[in-house]
């Protein structure tokens, strides 16, 4: 798969999507603490498809490794500046690292086995995986709306198993809880506030909008903004607005070497 213009190494411009990506995608801690609690006593971590630097733990050295120069140049000044590599070309010698993770990126590996695969050559503990589950993704009130979009982000993701089988060792697989307020604006963190994905800038912060045409875009804001309108969308899933958490596709695979 041909880099984009900025090295987005997947399959989305993040030259595109990072324009709005950090006024909508913020780390959010209760996530955080899933993440961080799978790393165990890790001093060195390296985080891959880094981005802006989402949920990288300040307690711990970090080594980031980003592709897109657009993310890249977005990560606060107070991070370690990313190194430009990808998943299935780490420029690191065997065992470097006591833990590795990774967060909404796997689906953006263009060789998925060969980047597990580096993954784990350079990491000798815990390696976590922040991820969606695609047999859950359409379970999601938005495939009502918008079908494009989640057969899109169900396609991209990786299977627990290919993943489970690429990184190896002992694997744990965990359900991580969505907060009603989530910080970070993946399209499940929406789930009871449907308005805010009426706004252009938050779905374009969500990968799997940019594969859908304006069309699509177009029909899911007149059909949704009706359905909000008419009482429809709190009709079917009003009880959403007050539920603290949603059991969602969002999962942490943690692998541990045998």
């Amino acid at each position: 798969m041909a880099r984009k213009a900025d090295g987005s190494a997947g399959d989305a411009d993040y030259g595109v999507i990072a324009r709005t990506y950090g006024d909508h995608r913020r780390p959010d801690p209760r996530i955080a603490s899933f993440v961080h609690a799978a790393l165990r006593d890790a001093r060195t971590v390296l985080n891959v498809g880094a981005g802006t630097g989402s949920y990288e733990p300040a307690d711990r050295k970090v080594t980031p490794v980003e592709p897109s120069s657009s993310m890249r140049a977005r990560r606060p000044a107070d991070l370690p500046e990313a190194v430009n590599a990808t998943a299935e070309s780490l420029p690191f010698p065997d065992v470097s690292f006591d833990a590795a993770m990774t967060t909404f990126s796997v689906h953006q590996w263009s060789d998925l086995p060969a980047g597990l695969a580096e993954v784990r050559r350079v990491t000798g503990g815990p390696v976590a995986v922040l991820t969606c589950d695609p047999d859950l993704v359409r379970r999601f009130w938005l495939h009502e709306y918008a079908p494009e979009v989640l057969d899109t982000e169900a396609r991209r993701y990786p299977t627990v198993s290919a993943l489970a089988d690429g990184l190896g060792g002992r694997t744990t697989v965990t359900r991580v809880p969505i907060p009603l307020d989530c910080s970070d604006g993946f399209n499940e963190a929406y789930y009871g506030r449907p308005e805010m994905l009426l706004d252009p800038t938050a779905r374009q912060a969500c990968s799997a909008w940019s594969f859908v045409s304006e069309e699509v875009h177009e029909r899911f804001r007149v059909d949704l903004s009706r359905a909000l309108d008419d009482g429809t969308w709190d009709r079917d899933h009003g009880h959403l607005r007050s539920a603290p958490e949603l059991a969602g596709s969002l999962i942490l695979l943690v692998s541990v070497p045998e």
